[in-house]
This record gives structure tokens, sequence and C-alpha cells, in this order.
């Protein structure tokens, strides 16, 4: 299909898209092609129920929704590039929803294993007092890697208790920080000074050279603090940010609540969390389920 060739060019110098996506659009939509031609179909002619039929064929194959979810984004892609050329006059992928892949439940620790991540650093070092305020602060504000790592001196006000976090599209939100957060977080910048020769003026967790720390460097530290820790599980600073959200949930916080903290635009995101049972429902359960309790003949 030439359309297709002209489409991907524009795609390429209009839009800036990436080597990766042209061959992935071409991919796919070389498929579709295939698709057209059993029975011989026109693009100029294909109606909704068409492109239905074509991604009912893709999860007969057996492609997961994401797969088909970029196929029918391939789709709405040269769709709008035809009606834009004046090549057809509708579009009709334009009241087609995309398959949505089922949401996966975030990774989270216990509290246990969560302590003792956080207790793991060598604290008579001075790295192991960074990375003990480092885990402490992500553990006890749920913030991202990207937020921790960008922190300025400005950002956090340690005597009431509170950072101000710059998220995603720039949108700043106000998290209360616990007093043992606090309590390492001061420790390290009052022996930082003695550390470290070259320091950041303003950003405050910074690596051994006295530059701010970076993504790698953080995902070391995780790294390093499973390992003494003795877990197994692979950790992340996601996996902090979830036990984070998860542990205040389990103990009875509100969910607006936590997605002003998590910085959630839509209270959607923050539901996925709603999936361990806080401990108002756990105590509800206990009550009134007739085989939540031993009984006295069992054992």
């Amino acid at each position: 299909m030439d359309v297709v060739v002209e489409f991907l060019e524009a795609l390429q110098t209009e839009a800036g898209a990436s080597r990766n996506t042209v061959l992935a659009y071409r991919r796919d939509l070389a498929d579709f092609g295939r698709f057209l031609a059993r029975p011989r179909r026109e693009l100029a002619t294909l109606g909704g129920r068409d492109v239905s039929d074509y991604l009912m064929t893709l999860r007969r194959r057996g492609l997961g929704a994401r797969s088909v979810a970029r196929r029918l984004s391939a789709l709405r892609g040269l769709y709008r590039f035809l009606v834009r050329e004046g090549r057809v006059t509708r579009d009709p992928t334009e009241h087609l929803e995309s398959p949505r892949p089922p949401r996966r439940l975030p990774r989270t620790l216990s509290i246990e294993d969560a302590t003792t991540l956080v207790e793991s650093p060598d604290t008579t070092r001075a790295e192991g007092l960074r990375d003990r305020a480092l885990l402490e602060l992500l553990y006890a504000s749920g913030m991202r890697a990207s937020e921790v790592l960008s922190l300025r001196h400005e950002d956090l006000n340690l005597t009431a208790g509170y950072v101000t976090c710059t998220g995603k599209g720039s949108r700043q939100r106000l998290v209360p920080v616990g007093a043992q957060a606090l309590r390492w977080v001061r420790r390290y910048l009052e022996s930082r000074s003695t550390s470290l020769k070259r320091l950041d003026p303003g950003t405050i967790f910074l690596n051994r050279s006295g530059r701010p720390l970076s993504r790698q460097g953080l995902w070391v530290i995780l790294k390093r603090s499973a390992r003494r820790a003795g877990l197994r599980a692979s950790v992340s600073p996601h996996t902090l940010r979830h036990s984070f959200a998860s542990h205040l949930l389990e103990r009875g916080a509100d969910l607006r609540s936590v997605q002003a903290m998590l910085g959630h635009a839509d209270i959607s995101t923050t539901q996925i969390y709603t999936h361990l049972p806080s401990a108002v429902v756990r105590d509800m359960y206990r009550k009134f389920h007739p085989r939540a309790r031993l009984s006295a003949k069992a054992g």
C-alpha cells in the first residue's frame, strides 16, 4: 500500500517518531494489509465492523491486549493521516475502544520486610548513612525515584515535618514525613559536609563525588540493601512507593488522602491498592464471618 509508505514518512518527518516506532507501525500495518487481501477489501470503503473483525482475528491468534491495542493505534494513525489528506471521508477506527490490558497488582513488601530493608545500611559509614536516610524517606513519603533524586534543600521542611514533591506535569504536592525519616535525613545532612569535599549546592542526595545521585546509583543502593536485608524478591523504588500506599491503606487510611500523597491526578490510579484489605475490613471479617475464628473443638 503506497499510502502506508507516505504515512510512515510523514510519521517520521512531521511527527518526529523514532526509528523503532516507525518499524513497529510498518510491521503492524503490513499485517493489516494481509488481512485486507483475504477477501479483497479497500481502505477507503472499510467500516468500523471490518476493523472490529480484524481485532477479533488478532485475539483468536493469541495476541494479548497490549499487542492488539498497539495494532489499533497504528490503524488510528493511518486513518487520521488519510482523512487529513482527503484520501478517505471517514475514520472507521473513530468509535473503537482500545482493549485494556489487565492491571497487575503492585508488588509490595510486608511491613516487616520494609522495616528490615530501610534499616539494613551500615550507618557507621558515610554512604550507609546516606542510604539509610534515602530509604527511610522513600518509604515514609511514597516519592517516585525522579522526585527523591531531584529533591533540594528548600523542598524539605525538617521542622514542620513535610516534603514538597514535584511530580508528573510539574505538579507539586506536600507530603508529611515521619519522625524516623526526618531523624535520619537530619543526621545525613549534618555529616555530609564533613564527608564530601565537593558538594552540589542544592541537591540533597549525592554520590561519593559530591554530585547528584543518579537513577542507576539509586538502583545500586536498593539492590545492595535488599541483599543485606536477606530479601529474595527484587526491590525497586516503586516497590517502596507501593508499600507506602498499601501499608497506609491496610492500617485504615482513606483512599483520598493516599491519592493526594502519591500525587495521582485520578483516584482510579490509586484504587489499584485497594486489593489489600484494610484493618477495618479485617476486623469486620473476624467479627462476623462464622468460620473466621478457631472453635474450642479445633485442634
